[in-house]
């Protein structure tokens, strides 16, 4: 196992894993209403199998090369995480995503863990085009695809259903040149 520092306040970035189900649980149970707003993780984990299985799921995807996720520690308790939702190499594409405890909000934990990511899946394994898809009334996250340099492409409206409710969705993208740019100019 490996673990990134994201920075001097001790907060680390680690494969998250199917051995993590019960900390994992613990943590879903613990910001399930704010992390519910506007994703639907929380209801994707409501007990120790559904955990189980949610983090198998991202297991396999690893293993065929079509999605990761990592979680976001600090003081050695699980407050969040952040994902490659969608990774497909051959297309040179994937799409990142995120979530966060509440009391773990304001940290720029989300921005730092992101950064590592988009920085990998661009110098590392040549992704050209890294997407962040996003509720409209989602501003924290809206903020970090902004600190990341992305451009917002587009809304689609009233097209996701989450809550009983349609909600907007914006998708944000920054392209591999773009981002080398942004790396350049010390962003």
């Amino acid at each position: 196992m490996f673990a990134i520092s994201l920075g001097d306040d001790g907060a680390e970035l680690r494969p998250l894993e199917p051995r993590h189900a019960e900390e994992y649980l613990a943590h879903i149970d613990r910001g399930r209403q704010y992390i519910g707003r506007f994703i639907g993780l929380a209801d994707a984990s409501t007990d120790l199998p559904s955990a189980t299985a949610f983090l198998r799921s991202y297991a396999d995807k690893a293993a065929d090369d079509s999605g990761r996720l990592y979680g976001i520690w600090t003081d050695g308790t699980l407050v969040g995480g952040v994902l490659f939702r969608t990774f497909d190499a051959a297309a040179g594409t994937c799409e990142v995503g995120c979530w966060l405890e509440e009391s773990a909000v304001g940290r720029g934990l989300v921005t730092r863990a992101a950064r590592l990511l988009v920085d990998w899946a661009v110098e590392k394994r040549g992704i050209h085009r890294v997407e962040w898809i996003v509720a409209a009334g989602n501003t924290p996250s809206i903020r970090v695809a902004e600190r990341l340099g992305m451009v917002r492409d587009g809304v689609l409206r009233e097209s996701k259903l989450h809550g009983g409710v349609r909600h907007d969705v914006e998708i944000w993208s920054v392209l591999a040149p773009e981002w080398r740019e942004l790396r350049t100019a010390g962003r």
